[in-house]
């Protein structure tokens, strides 16, 4: 899993010339997401999906975090089905499509519109010319800084098409 996050593109490099963020936190993107306490399920998909260790790693990662709120609002029965080990594949696809390798803090993407290639292969649509939308998304908590990356809260959880 470590050579998928490691050979994702990053597209935004080319978005802007802006150098990336140091980041001075002292947890990483799992524990920061523990730490916050609004993530149970995220923390619960990232485990069952595998992921832990990778996200914990060195990276740098950009994650969009839905809440258990955009969880729960996904329709009844899709958390505990992707959850199921059956369904570890697609779970792992759903959760790679929120995470961007590198760290993109906002004022690096302020006022610009672009898309970014996901861990995951897909593409995520940007624009942060009015708040920041990835996709149908709103990013409601920007740039909260982890050792390994950074976290931007999302209202929805992102699905990857097809």
């Amino acid at each position: 899993m470590k050579t998928l996050f490691a050979a994702a593109a990053f597209s935004l490099a080319a978005a802007f010339a802006a150098p990336q963020a140091s980041y001075a936190a002292d947890k990483d993107i799992v524990d920061t997401a523990v730490g916050a306490g609004s993530f149970t399920t995220l923390v619960a998909a990232v485990q069952a999906a595998g992921l832990v260790d990778v996200l914990k790693g060195d990276g740098p990662f950009t994650v969009f975090a839905p809440t258990d709120a955009a969880f729960a609002a996904l329709p009844e029965g899709t958390v505990e089905n992707l959850l199921k080990p059956e369904n570890k594949d697609q779970l792992v696809a759903i959760l790679t499509y929120h995470v961007v390798p590198g760290v993109v803090m906002s004022p690096d993407i302020a006022g610009k519109t672009l898309d970014a290639t996901t861990v995951q292969g897909g593409a995520l649509a940007i624009n942060a010319t009015s708040g920041v939308m990835i996709n149908d998304a709103t990013v409601t908590t920007a740039d909260v800084a982890a050792s390994n990356g950074v976290i931007h809260v999302i209202d929805k959880v992102l699905l990857p098409a097809g």
